[in-house]
């Protein structure tokens, strides 16, 4: 069942206000107890945990931007 314009925004900004930042202490944890790697490879290792968060993610926020499609429009009104 896919969640309404509504459900996804709220579930986004609980993601983004509660999940991101425990997602960002968790990886930066993680990435600490790695062996020390060379400077590229821990930018590599970064630039892929900080994309990862996104892919699982990705249907609550496409289309959040966007006006409610579910609203009436003000058009529709004054006929």
């Amino acid at each position: 069942m896919p969640l309404s314009y509504k459900a996804r925004r709220r579930w986004s900004l609980l993601i983004l206000l509660i999940g991101l930042p425990a997602y960002i202490i968790a990886a930066v944890s993680l990435i600490a107890w790695l062996p020390d790697l060379t400077g590229w490879v821990t930018l590599i290792v970064y630039v892929i945990v900080g994309f990862a968060w996104m892919v699982p993610l990705k249907f609550i926020f496409i289309g959040i931007g966007q006006a409610d499609p579910d609203a009436p429009h003000p058009e529709d009104s004054a006929r």
